[in-house]
C-alpha cells in the first residue's frame, strides 16, 4: 500500500481489540518513529500494553474502548513545536496505517499524567497529545469534506500537481473534523495558512503539509 492509499484508507478507530502489536510490524512502527524523531528532534515515543491513560471519564466520553497501546506526541516546546507534532505525527500514522493498524488523534479525552509516566520524556520535554493506536474492531468512518474551492485560494488555472495536493488535504485528519486552513497557490510557491480560530489548528497545519507534500510531489513547488 502506498501513502496515496494509506490516507484514502485510513479513519479514524476508537475500539480496539486484544490483539497486540509484535513481531515485523512492531519493529518496522518502531522504525518509523526513529526515523522521525531523527528528522524532527521529537521525543515520540510508542507505549504498548499500557491502559491507565485511556481508563478515565474522559476517555469514556470521548468513547474510546480497550486502547492499550498509544504513541506519544512530545519534545522541547519552541517556534513550530505543534506544527512539527502535527507533520510527523501523522508521518507515523500513515506509517502505520500501510503495516495494516487502525489510529485515532487524541488531545483531550485521555489522562495526560498517566500518558506522560509511561513515555520516557526528558525533564525539558512537553507532552502534546497521543495516537491511539492498535487493531480496530472497525475501520472507522468516513469524514465530512469541504470543497477544494474553500479550502484553496489559486490566481488563474490550477496546475494538476496543485489538485492532487489539496485532494490529499482533503483526506488530512483535523480536530473536530474542522478543517480551518486555507492552501495559496503563487507561480510554484506554496503558502499554508489557519483559517479562523480553533481547537489545534497548529497541529492541523502540520498534518496538512505533509498530506500536502503527498499528493502534490515535493519536487513541484516549494514552501513560502
Amino acid at each position: 500500500m502506498d501513502l496515496m492509499q494509506a490516507m484514502k484508507e485510513r479513519r479514524s478507530v476508537r475500539s480496539f481489540t486484544d490483539q497486540k502489536i509484535e513481531g515485523e510490524t512492531l519493529s518496522q512502527l518502531k522504525q518509523s518513529i526513529a526515523l522521525c524523531n531523527r528528522e524532527s528532534g521529537l521525543s515520540i515515543q510508542l507505549c504498548l500494553n499500557e491502559p491507565t491513560a485511556f481508563s478515565g471519564m474522559m476517555a469514556r466520553y470521548g468513547k474510546f474502548t480497550n486502547v492499550k497501546n498509544y504513541i506519544v506526541l512530545a519534545g522541547k516546546k519552541g517556534e513550530g513545536f505543534e506544527e512539527k507534532c502535527g507533520y510527523y505525527g501523522e508521518k507515523v500514522v500513515l506509517a502505520a496505517q500501510q503495516l495494516g493498524l487502525n489510529t485515532c488523534w487524541v488531545a483531550m479525552t485521555f489522562s495526560k499524567s498517566k500518558g506522560k509516566s509511561a513515555a520516557k520524556l526528558n525533564a525539558d520535554d512537553k507532552m502534546l497529545m497521543v495516537i491511539a493506536v492498535g487493531y480496530g474492531t472497525t475501520m472507522g468512518a468516513k469524514h465530512a469534506v469541504k470543497p477544494i474551492s474553500e479550502l484553496s485560494h489559486v490566481t488563474g488555472d490550477m496546475p494538476a500537481w496543485f489538485l492532487g495536493g489539496m485532494e490529499a488535504t482533503q483526506l488530512a485528519p483535523t480536530a473536530m473534523n474542522q478543517q480551518k486552513f486555507l492552501i495559496e497557490l503563487n507561480g510554484n510557491t506554496v503558502k499554508a495558512k489557519i483559517s479562523g480560530l480553533a481547537f489545534y489548528t497548529k497541529v492541523d497545519l502540520g498534518i496538512v503539509k505533509y498530506h500536502f507534500e503527498i499528493g502534490a510531489g515535493k519536487d513541484n513547488f516549494k514552501w513560502a
